[in-house]
């Protein structure tokens, strides 16, 4: 067995070389990030749609406010995107929609990344039973169809946004909790772990002060690509009527409403259709020029 020979190094000294060698791995990474013409203009495209209905206010439209003489107006001066069947303002119902659509990726990612970093920090860092437990317990939620349980849980809960995103993060985090493990396999192996664990440091705080610092690139790209699932799962659901319901909107309910009016008015279904692929598009672009500048990290 190998014998580890920490007496000319001393725990300042490996707390140093942890930091470093974190420091000097980010930096590479983000200054991939930077030159990447594919990531800056997907990042630029999600700031722009975020701001966009963040500031959706502005609009001088009620997103719910009924006039039934202006329904079905094509875009026009005064309407950029045109009026629903109910005489809404469509750009203003598209912009509130796609906060409803961006709360829930972000959110349900949040409890996806919590959720998944613990368990597979856990898995990969005690190993043995605990390990073999959490993969089989994977194992079994994975080989089912995520969206099928998805709809099977809406079905039995009280329709609403915090349900959904609720839903969506509690089975979404499987994946995250993989990649974590496989991260915490490689690097509880490296010397200043070991020194860590027998200078007596705990669990906890090898967790936070040296295995997800070091695994964050990796916890980033699963985000990315997370967000993206999230919001396609939410409208999806509400794309099926098992999501948002009426009068709120979101991209995927606005699709289900355009159903109806495909011939006569088209932008019903084009302008939440074009948003959703954006949005969608720029995370997984980003995610996958984020998994290049990961690989290339090592």
């Amino acid at each position: 067995m190998m014998r580890l020979d920490f007496s000319k190094k001393t725990m300042q000294d490996f707390e140093r070389d942890a930091e470093v060698v974190h420091a000097t791995r980010e930096r590479s990474f983000w200054r991939f990030m930077l030159a990447d013409r594919r990531a800056v203009f997907a990042t630029s495209v999600l700031i722009l749609i975020t701001v966009a209905c963040i500031f959706a206010f502005l609009s001088p439209y009620d997103p719910n406010a009924l006039s039934v003489q202006d329904k079905l107006m094509p875009p026009n001066s005064s309407h950029w995107f045109g009026t629903d069947d109910h005489g809404r303002d469509y750009l203003t119902r598209v912009l509130y929609g796609g906060r409803v659509s961006l709360l829930v990726g972000v959110f349900a990612m949040m409890i996806a990344v919590v959720v998944g970093t613990l368990a597979g920090t856990v898995s990969g860092y005690f190993g043995g039973f605990i390990d073999n437990m959490v993969m089989r317990f994977l194992d079994i939620f994975m080989s089912i169809p995520s969206f099928f349980l998805l709809m099977i849980l809406n079905a039995y809960l009280k329709p609403g946004i915090s349900n959904i995103i609720i839903i969506i993060g509690l089975l979404s985090w499987m994946e995250v909790a993989r990649i974590v493990r496989a991260e915490t396999l490689t690097l509880k192996e490296r010397e200043f772990i070991l020194y860590s664990k027998s200078s007596g440091g705990g669990f906890f705080h090898i967790m936070f002060k040296h295995i997800i610092p070091n695994a964050m690139p990796s916890i980033v790209v699963a985000a990315s690509l997370n967000v993206a699932t999230a919001i396609l799962t939410e409208s999806a659901l509400s794309f099926l009527g098992l999501g948002v319901q009426q009068p709120n909107a979101s991209w995927g309910s606005m699709l289900n409403n355009a159903q109806g009016y495909v011939g006569e008015a088209t932008y019903l279904a084009l302008f939440p259709g074009l948003l959703i692929l954006m949005t969608i598009l720029s995370f997984n672009v980003l995610g996958d020029v984020l998994r290049k500048g990961l690989s290339r990290r090592y």
